[in-house]
Parts: C-alpha cells; sequence; structure tokens
C-alpha cells in the first residue's frame, strides 16, 4: 500500500501566489516515484506514523523564488522535504540509519525537518546536519 499522493510533492503555496506551473516533465515524475517507493513508503512503514510532505519537486522558477540550489534533486523529483508530528528531525534520522533504506542524501535541516533523496543511478548515502 503507498500512502502519498503524487499532489502533496506538487503542491505549492508559493507557486500558487506566483501563478507559477509547478508540474513536473515525464522523467521528474518518474524520479518522484522511486523516491516514494525506496525511500518515503518504507520510512511511513517503518516509524508507522503519517507523513507530511513540506517540499517535493521544484520547477526551476520555484526553486529560485524559493532560494533553492541552482543544483537541488528538488528540481529532478529526486528529493523531499518532510515532517512527522512529535518526532524531531534526528529521532528520525536515527531510526532510517538503523534500518536498510537506501538514500542518496539524508539531511537535518536546521532541526526542523529531514530533506531525502534517492538517485536511482547512484545513491551516495550520504548524511548530514545543516543548522
Amino acid at each position: 500500500m503507498i500512502n502519498f499522493s503524487f499532489s502533496e510533492f506538487l503542491n505549492s503555496d508559493t507557486a500558487k501566489k506566483n501563478n507559477i506551473n509547478n508540474f513536473p516533465d515525464i522523467s521528474s515524475f518518474d524520479n518522484l516515484l522511486h523516491l516514494i517507493v525506496f525511500c518515503l513508503q518504507p520510512i511511513r512503514n517503518l516509524i508507522n506514523k503519517p507523513i507530511i510532505i513540506t517540499s517535493g519537486y521544484r520547477c526551476a522558477n520555484l526553486n529560485k523564488i524559493l532560494g533553492g540550489a541552482v543544483n537541488s534533486q528538488h528540481l529532478n523529483g529526486q528529493a523531499a522535504d518532510f515532517i512527522v508530528k512529535n518526532m524531531t528531525p534526528e529521532k528520525i534520522i536515527n531510526i532510517i540509519l538503523k534500518s536498510d533504506i537506501k538514500f542518496d542524501q539524508l539531511i537535518n535541516e536546521h532541526d526542523k525537518w529531514v530533506h531525502i533523496s534517492y538517485n536511482k543511478e547512484k545513491n551516495r548515502h550520504q548524511v548530514f546536519k545543516i543548522k
């Protein structure tokens, strides 16, 4: 069972406010599917709590407005930021690291959310924290 819908990864108040079409191309759509199947759904199954996607796919215009990195994996559907109510990013990351879930990057961003990415070509298994 999949507990996610693609609309969670495309929704953006900033895109709506700025009349930006934040719909991915087929390659980015495929990357989002891999991210869900290989990272996010296994995390959801492991922690047995809803995952709230705070940022998913971002088109170039949206990424620029949000101040995202020019090489952000959000641009090609390989990354998502998320929170889980009543769980710290540190706790979530520790649970993921003790599992066999494959990922490219796993980042604790400002102790506010978790950034996870998946690259079907090659996962680097990088873990770090941005203060």
